[in-house]
This record gives structure tokens, sequence and C-alpha cells, in this order.
């Protein structure tokens, strides 16, 4: 029972220390409208509109869009 008790907190203690280093410098406080960076401070305190962004995996790369111009052949 020891044994098990022992192997669980282990457990436990991993997983948190995996979690802990997962959102520890690669995150950062954004505002929500204008996706601006902005002091960790807003996050920390829970403030309304402001969220803690991240770069792994569902962040949203903005992307610059170019037109694209066809060339046609004119028939006359």
């Amino acid at each position: 029972m020891l044994k098990t008790r022992s192997a669980a907190l282990a457990l436990v203690g991993l997983v948190a220390a995996f979690g802990l280093t997962a959102c520890g410098q690669d995150r950062w406080c954004e505002h929500d409208a204008t996706d601006t960076k902005v002091s960790d401070r807003f996050c920390k305190s829970n403030t309304p509109g402001y969220e803690w962004e991240s770069d792994g995996g569902g962040h949203k790369k903005k992307s610059s869009k170019h037109k694209t111009v066809k060339k046609t052949k004119s028939r006359h």
C-alpha cells in the first residue's frame, strides 16, 4: 500500500512539473481585440479582454494578403 501511494505521489509530481514548464516562457499576454502583446499583469489579474497566448499548436498566424493578377490573352 505504501508503494502504491509513493508511486501515485511521484506521478502527480511529475505531471505537475511538466505542466508548469509547458506554459512557462513560451506564453505572453495579449489584448483579444487587437492581438497586441501587453504586460503580463493584465492576464495575471484576469482582466476581461486579455488572455494568455502561446506559440505552440493553435496560435493563429497572421498572413499577408497578396493580390494575384491573372494574365489573360486578349483577343483582337
